[in-house]
């Protein structure tokens, strides 16, 4: 049990636990009034915001060190891609348990999957410092931009359609698969 809180603790997960759970705070604070169903782009923005929370640490202190030790990280890497993924959408999920939030489950678990599939592609490819760069960038993208018709537009804007669009749905599971295999064979960028 001792190398699970060494690996927590190398990997900020107080740190960042702590901030997904002020987000979650912040949303319970916000919903709390029954001002009516949360828009499908304000599920993106507070899910995006506690993807870019949890992750923080997807890397070590040191690269060298997760290159050189004599454990197996793809299968610690994968379960930590999807505890994050498990974390962001939990407190959601949980809200609308307790009926304070009317966001469609389906709606959470599709942007978590997708959300966290991307931040593991990002510390794949741009460092574990900057994980956080494409789910933020996709949401700015997906925001700000007009999406287009048909099947290209579900796929760029996956995260503000609804729940039951193919293509959005294919779109974040697929992000999911590749994030989470890429991230967890090559580990984060140095």
């Amino acid at each position: 049990m001792r190398w699970l809180m060494l690996y927590a603790r190398s990997r900020q997960v107080p740190a960042s636990a702590a901030a997904v759970a002020l987000v979650a705070l912040a949303v319970w604070a916000g919903t709390r009034g029954g001002a009516g169903p949360m828009d499908l782009g304000m599920v993106g923005l507070v899910l995006t915001a506690k993807v870019a929370a949890a992750s923080v640490g997807p890397g070590g202190p040191g690269a060298a060190l997760e290159r050189t030790a004599a454990i197996r990280w793809v299968p610690r890497r994968a379960v930590h891609v999807l505890l994050i993924g498990v974390s962001a959408g939990g407190a959601l999920l949980a809200f609308r348990a307790a009926g304070a939030s009317p966001v469609p489950a389906e709606v959470v678990v599709r942007d978590s999957a997708g959300l966290v599939g991307l931040a593991a592609l990002g510390a794949g490819l741009c460092g574990a410092g900057f994980a956080w760069a494409l789910p933020t960038g996709w949401l700015a993208f997906t925001v700000l931009v007009p999406p287009p018709g048909g099947t290209v537009g579900e796929v760029l804007g996956w995260m503000v359609f609804p729940p039951d669009t193919a293509a959005s749905t294919g779109t974040a599971w697929a992000l999911l698969a590749v994030g989470t295999v890429a991230y967890a064979l090559a580990g984060p960028r140095r």
